[in-house]
């Protein structure tokens, strides 16, 4: 019976441990990023989520919290990104059409589409970072990406 006892205990125990670590956060939010206006339906767009100052720009996609891609149907497209904390994010998109993970480029700019949350334009007066590309995430929001293709 003892040891019937100690097991039952320690299997209540590991339970209940497990519940609390796997326990999502009660503030978790969602964030969806929509895109359009995209130039074909070639390759997939990739969204690139960021969380910290200082971490855009990333031209080679090493700074982000977290990245997903998708595939493109008439011209658009959009993905999910759930159980964030509530906080500052900013997202960084990528028309990656021959899905090679990286901003493929001509002389200087990009050959393919990019956009940053909160831009419509991008120049040498206007160049990318966190700091005009963030927004607060307090509830379940929707963002819509401008694509620039240069």
């Amino acid at each position: 019976m003892r040891k019937y006892l100690k097991f039952l205990f320690l299997t209540i125990s590991i339970v209940t441990i497990y519940g609390f670590v796997n326990e999502p956060e009660n503030n978790a939010v969602s964030l969806k990023v929509k895109v359009s206006g995209l130039r074909n339906d070639n390759g997939v767009v990739q969204f690139s989520l960021y969380n910290k100052n200082g971490s855009i720009p990333d031209e080679d996609y090493e700074k982000f919290y977290r990245m997903k891609t998708s595939k493109i149907e008439n011209g658009s497209t959009s993905v999910l990104f759930s159980n964030l904390k509530q906080g500052v994010y900013a997202v960084n998109i990528l028309h990656d059409e021959n899905k090679n993970g990286k901003i493929d480029k001509g002389w200087v700019l990009p050959v393919e589409g990019i956009g940053f949350s909160n831009y419509e334009s991008i120049g040498l007066t206007n160049r990318p970072n966190f700091s005009k590309a963030s927004f607060e995430i307090k509830k379940n929001s929707t963002q819509s990406i401008q694509i620039i293709y240069m």
